[in-house]
């Protein structure tokens, strides 16, 4: 059985070309410009998709971190006042939109509450994602599901059995796993990356990454095992303020990223072995013994 999934005006699956997320998240830092430059770096790079976070931070918030004090670029502040100040407004959202059919650029978000994704219906995204701390939300879940839009549900910090719980809820029709490993920077002896190939031993459905590491060849050799769709974290300059920025990877980065990992699928081949033309010379040339 073939695993496919459509994205946009994308085949994502076995046979297609590996669909490449920036994730924007929220390193634009509550800023609509920065926002729009990120999506003109995936653009030019040769990205498929870039990625938001969407939150109702009251909600999104675990009530224990809410009056935490942090250290920001708008002073010290709570950490629930800090999550309003990254959140993008509608009126944002509809820039977003509007920059990326301008660019011709897919985007969507990763939901963190119900309320979200009521926020988000409004919009015509290609999907939505699950990211790993909402995973086991299995009221979220089910009201994905009834939107009837792709879902790629991110696997961190999950054993098996919670993998399990959850693609039971939302079903594997419409439904993209992603690998990955919950840290940030993740070193590479966390990555586990045969943990692509068990998802799809497991799960009749395409198994993406998502990464957080580092560098990256990592990210090809995913790619290489079988994950039909990359995600990696975006930045204008990973010495910006905030969490996110030293897992992510830089304009200059990303770009390389999306050239290695097209090499990366031209040099799969099919794995039937056969004498290429280039080589007759070679084998007229080297071979003693016809």
């Amino acid at each position: 059985m073939k695993r496919e999934i459509q994205l946009g005006k994308r085949m994502v699956g076995d046979g297609h070309p590996a669909y490449i997320i920036g994730e924007i998240g929220i390193n634009h830092n509550g800023d609509i410009d920065v926002a729009k430059q990120l999506i003109d770096l995936a653009k030019w790079a040769g990205a498929d998709a870039v990625k938001f976070q969407k939150r109702t931070p009251e909600l999104a918030t675990p009530p224990d971190q809410r009056d935490k004090m942090r250290e920001t670029p708008w002073g010290y502040i709570t950490y629930l006042d800090y999550r309003y100040k990254v959140e993008f407004d509608e009126a944002a959202y509809r820039e977003i939109d509007a920059h990326c059919k301008q660019k011709g650029m897919d985007w969507f978000v990763s939901v963190w509450d119900l309320e979200s994704i009521d926020f988000m219906e409004a919009f015509d995204t290609p999907c939505y994602k699950v990211p790993s701390a909402a995973m086991t939300d299995h009221e979220m879940l089910r009201k994905l599901k009834k939107t009837g839009r792709p879902i790629i549900l991110s696997t961190g910090m999950s054993t098996d059995e919670q993998i399990k719980a959850s693609v039971d809820v939302v079903d594997t029709d419409n439904l993209v796993l992603t690998h990955t490993t919950s840290t940030y920077p993740c070193e590479p002896e966390e990555l586990n990356l045969r943990m692509i190939q068990t998802l799809q031993e497991q799960y009749p459905c395409p198994v993406g990454y998502s990464g957080h590491e580092v560098g990256l060849v990592t990210s090809a050799v995913a790619v290489a095992m079988g994950a039909c769709l990359v995600e990696r974290h975006i930045t204008l300059d990973r010495a910006m303020w905030g969490t996110d920025q030293a897992a992510s990877v830089e304009p200059g980065g990303l770009q390389k990223l999306v050239k290695y990992i097209r090499v990366t699928e031209q040099s799969l081949g099919d794995g039937k072995k056969r004498v290429y033309d280039s080589e007759l010379p070679s084998l007229k040339k080297m071979r003693r013994v016809q």
